[in-house]
């Protein structure tokens, strides 16, 4: 499929136009992004895009295939306390879809810091996150096969989930520790532990 074509007058607020207010957000600016939590602009509908669960970003159900625009759109995200994630820049916030989370992890590599090991994540859209004080894991067991699927917090409210070949690799630094004198298969990252799910529930997964 080709690239998404721009449609100027398609949109609440013109999607060409989002694009060009995004980038003057974030032209020359190689470090920090856009103060999107800081924004209150008003809301101007919704457009026709989503971002799939494997973290593809459609528009008018086509894949948005350019990299570099994708990494724009991500830095104007923001997820409100209407559980809603919208584009947002100065002068206008615009609904889009979410099928799980905006982001994923696609890699992880893990260093020590003072003894400590900190578990740090790269996103299919650039953002290298660690996971720690700021920055949790959380762990969901989700759906008839209770299939178990990591998030780490990236910003705001935003989350990425962590893809399936990565959450193996997290999963295998799992230990088991007493947390409130239960005892809890968890990940240690930053100087946190994050708990996994209590042992004899991974013990009854793994049977």
């Amino acid at each position: 499929m080709a690239d998404a074509e721009i449609d100027m007058t398609g949109d609440a607020a013109g999607l060409a136009a989002l694009i060009a207010r995004a980038a003057g957000q974030t032209n020359g600016k190689t470090r920090g992004l856009p103060p999107v939590e800081r924004w209150n602009p008003p809301f101007c509908g919704d457009i026709d895009m989503e971002i799939r669960a494997d973290g593809t970003w459609f528009y008018m159900g086509t894949p948005i295939g350019r990299q570099p625009l994708v990494r724009l759109f991500s830095t104007v995200l923001r997820k409100d306390g209407d559980g809603r994630t919208y584009l947002v820049t100065p002068v206008e916030k615009l609904g889009i879809r979410i099928a799980d989370a905006p982001f994923v992890a696609v890699e992880m590599t893990v260093t020590e810091q003072d003894g400590t090991p900190v578990i740090t994540f790269r996103t299919n859209v650039g953002d290298v996150v660690e996971a720690g004080p700021e920055h949790g894991l959380r762990f969901v067991v989700h759906g008839e096969n209770s299939e178990l699927k990591p998030y780490l917090h990236v910003r705001g409210r935003l989350e990425a989930l962590v893809s399936r070949a990565v959450m193996y690799d997290l999963v295998a630094l799992g230990e088991t520790v007493v947390i409130d004198g239960i005892e809890m298969f968890a990940v240690r990252s930053g100087g946190v532990v994050f708990p996994v799910m209590p042992a004899e529930e991974l013990e009854a997964l793994s049977a």
